[in-house]
């Protein structure tokens, strides 16, 4: 039986290894640190990392929930549209992602004319690539209302330079049915998608090593032939394979010559610890410090995407902001429990490295199998989506594909 060597944990590391198991081969799972997961994990207390979401679009990642038995425990917080606050003027809208949805009136995005709709099917269309504030120039109201609050969300870059042929991919997958309804985990990324890839991965017979830092790779005649692993050496077989689900930085140090995103943007993410209750809601700001909150009843998390500024920023000063921000959204689409004006306790994690920065431009592009028995794999590898947990997802799918013999991919 080969062997599949997959080095990273986070969703492509875990996708890849779950195929390569049921594709055949022994497989061992590597991970640096304590836990699995990557940008997707669990935090020690038990709280996810960020207000991670799926879209109906997301085909791989909800094949990936299917394959591990975990798609049940992601929820549609907000069938109705999805609430959004704007806090300059208290406007409180239900806005639907789906342009399908926007026969009705009352789930069109703020600003959205004739013009607007065209402007917005010129970046679905991949002719052009400028920056996305550039784009909608002449639809202020729709880009403050609708476009940037994607755009941040999908891309992670600021829209003075975020690119609009990025954003177009993420567009042109709103449009089918379904595509737009929007999915969080119920109880958390730990027990909603970590916990369960690692039982299933164990179940097909993958061993899981966790503190197994890949510190260098021995190379020849165009193959790897040794992995260093901490203080062992592992030696490759002639048909050995090898994923390596590594960020950009760790995987151009391992493979010289290796073309990989150098500029990278933080996103900001704040835990609230309350007792709730009620049902899962996630809501959207616009116009201060908050961009998306997920209020579950074990407690609130808020993502600031883009965060350039806001990283280096104290918890004590940002924690008041984004709770009295948060606490008018509460009021505005009536979550449930109480909201007291005291800050609750608040934890920060702060990415700085969360994503390629995604700017106007053609990308560096990696081969997926820059190695004759190695494959490449992770968001930053996937150039048909902004580096995302669908593009994670396919990413760990194509390198499994690319090492297994035909018939078994």
């Amino acid at each position: 039986m080969a062997r599949a060597h997959v080095v990273g944990a986070g969703v492509a590391g875990l996708v890849a290894a779950l195929a390569l198991a049921r594709g055949g081969c022994a497989v061992t799972l590597h991970e640096a640190t304590p836990v699995a997961g990557g940008r997707c994990r669990a935090l020690p207390d038990g709280t996810d990392n960020g207000t991670h979401a799926l879209m109906g679009a997301n085909h791989a990642a909800l094949r990936f929930l299917d394959a591990i038995g975990a798609r049940a425990g992601w929820v549609e917080p907000e069938p109705g549209g999805l609430p959004v606050l704007d806090l300059a003027d208290g406007a409180a809208r239900r806005i639907a992602a789906s342009p399908l949805a926007w026969r009705d009136p009352a789930l069109r995005p703020p600003g959205l004319t004739a013009g607007g709709l065209l402007a917005l099917l010129g970046m679905a269309l991949p002719l052009t690539d400028r920056p996305v504030a550039e784009a909608l120039a002449k639809h202020p109201a729709l880009l403050r209302g609708f476009v940037e609050p994607l755009t941040v969300a999908a891309l992670n870059t600021p829209v003075a330079e975020a690119s609009s042929a990025r954003l177009g991919q993420v567009l042109r997958r709103l449009g089918g049915a379904g595509a737009a309804r929007l999915l969080v985990a119920r109880d958390g990324l730990g027990p909603d998608m970590i916990a369960p890839a690692l039982a299933t991965l164990e179940a097909a017979g993958a061993t899981i090593r966790f503190g197994s830092r890949l510190r260098a790779m021995t190379q020849a005649d165009g193959r790897a032939t040794a992995l260093h692993l901490g203080e062992e050496t592992v030696a490759l077989a002639e048909q050995d394979q090898v994923v390596l689900a590594l960020p950009p930085w760790e995987a151009a140090r391992l493979i010289t010559g290796l073309k990989v995103p150098e500029r990278h943007a933080p996103i900001l993410n704040l835990h609230f610890a309350r007792a709730g209750e009620g049902p899962v809601r996630f809501v959207g700001l616009v116009g201060g410090l908050c961009q998306w909150v997920l209020a579950r009843p074990s407690g609130v998390s808020v993502t600031v995407s883009a965060a350039d500024a806001e990283t280096e920023e104290a918890v004590e000063t940002l924690a008041p902001r984004a709770w009295a921000e948060i606490r008018r959204a509460a009021q505005a689409f009536a979550l449930a429990g109480d909201w007291p004006e005291a800050t609750p306790p608040c934890r920060a994690v702060k990415e700085r490295r969360a994503t390629p920065r995604h700017g106007v431009g053609i990308p560096p592009h990696a081969p997926r199998r820059p190695l004759k028995n190695l494959a490449l794999a992770g968001d930053w590898t996937w150039h048909g989506l902004p580096a995302t947990i669908e593009a994670a997802a396919r990413s760990g799918e194509a390198a499994a594909k690319a090492l297994l013999p035909r018939g078994r991919a």
